[in-house]
This record gives structure tokens, sequence and C-alpha cells, in this order.
């Protein structure tokens, strides 16, 4: 039996780590001026270099605003962040997501979602339609709820693929997590079958090239999850 080697986090992961609880838990309002690197590596006893790429980091994540001659602040981060935000808030709560949230990830959904499927109808070969049997014959056999998220997610990418926007494939990968953190959890209140039931009859309407049908579905099922009987909002 083999184990897999255990690793601490290093000074940077837990000085970001640190503000970013303190930035989310409000301890650190938006706005807030940070002291100057020198002072924060004195005070959190850490080198210079460590506060250097983690103040970075976190200003990449939308966190922090490093401003020229006048230094580091909090920013408003619902303004200024980006996919590694969310995925920050989820680590620090847990991975709990809030209603809000999760209703603005459905919604972003459900138009990638209409726009991959427009394109596969109208692009995409039979031989790439195809490669969409697999991951929903995965779903099917799926023995957890994570299994048949990660299959659903693989379907979904997929589709994304066969339409041949080059772009839309990696928006869908980048939201991977939150996306299969959802899917496992509907799958988990409303069983798997639900999710292959609604995949299945999808791809029904791919392989009819039905255009319209597939519209109406796709926006059916995803306000059933939104503000239907099938919410997702409370964990199981």
């Amino acid at each position: 039996m083999e184990f897999a080697k255990l690793s601490a986090p290093s000074l940077k992961d837990l000085f970001v780590q640190q503000l970013q609880g303190m930035i989310l838990s409000g301890t650190l309002p938006t706005g807030a001026q940070l002291p100057p690197e020198r002072a924060l590596a004195e005070q959190m006893h850490v080198s210079r270099t460590v506060v250097n790429s983690g103040l970075a980091e976190l200003s990449e994540q939308g966190f922090l605003e490093v401003r020229p001659r006048q230094g580091t602040c909090v920013a408003d981060y619902r303004r200024r962040g980006n996919l590694s935000t969310l995925i920050a808030i989820m680590q620090y709560k847990g991975g709990v997501l809030g209603r809000e949230e999760i209703r603005s990830i459905l919604e972003v959904r459900r138009a990638l979602e209409h726009l991959a499927a427009d394109r596969a109808i109208l692009y995409a070969s039979d031989e790439a339609l195809d490669r969409l049997e697999g991951p929903l014959a995965r779903m099917a056999e799926a023995a957890s709820p994570e299994l048949a998220a990660d299959a659903a997610f693989a379907f979904q990418h997929e589709l994304a693929l066969a339409g041949g926007n080059s772009i839309v494939p990696l928006i869908y990968h980048s939201f991977r997590p939150p996306v299969i953190m959802l899917w496992a959890r509907f799958c988990h209140l409303y069983g798997i079958p639900a999710l292959v039931s609604n995949t299945q009859t999808l791809y029904a309407l791919l392989r009819a090239r039905d255009a319209q049908g597939a519209s109406r579905w796709i926006d059916a099922y995803l306000e059933q999850t939104i503000s239907g009987d099938l919410q997702i909002y409370e964990r199981p």
C-alpha cells in the first residue's frame, strides 16, 4: 500500500491565507491601507520576499490594489476579482458558497450552455457528437455523486469543444471546481438518475439538431435549480 506524500504550506501560502481571511472576515475592510512591506515582514516574522510575492498574488486575486508611491490597500474584490478569487472564497468557507454566488454561477453556466449547444448543433460533426456518449455512459454508471459530477463536467466540456469556439472550452474549464461541487450537490439532493435524465434529454436534442428544443430544455432544467423545485442552495 502506498501513501501520498504530505507537504506543509509554504510561508507565502500561510501569508496569503492569513490576509485572505482578514479581508473576507472584514477585519481588513475595503480601502484599508496595509503597512509597508518591511513593517509587514517584521510583524509577521517572514522575509520581505515572502511579503512581496504574497502581496502580488493577493493583488492578482483582486483582494489588494498596489498603488505606485501610495502603498497597498484592500480592494473591493467583488469589482476586481476573478475565478481565483471565487476559489479563495470557497476555500475560506470550507467549500461553502453563498446563495448569491451559487445563483450567479448557474446563470453564467446557462449562458455558456446556450452558446455551446447552439454552436454544436450548427457546426459539430456527427463524430464530435458521438464523443458525448462516453461521458454520458460514465455518468449513468457512476457509483457516487462526485463521479457523476465529474462525468457531467466532461460531457459539457466535450460539448463546448464540439462547437469549435476555441475560448468557450477554456472558460468552462476555469469554472471546473465550483461547477463540479454544485453538480455533486444536485446528485446528493435529488439522485444521480435526475442528472442523467437531464443530460440524456439534452443529448437527444443535440443529435436531432433541434436548436429551439435544446434552448428550451436548457432554460427549463437550469431554472429548476435557480428558482424552481430542484434548488441546490442548501447543502444536503
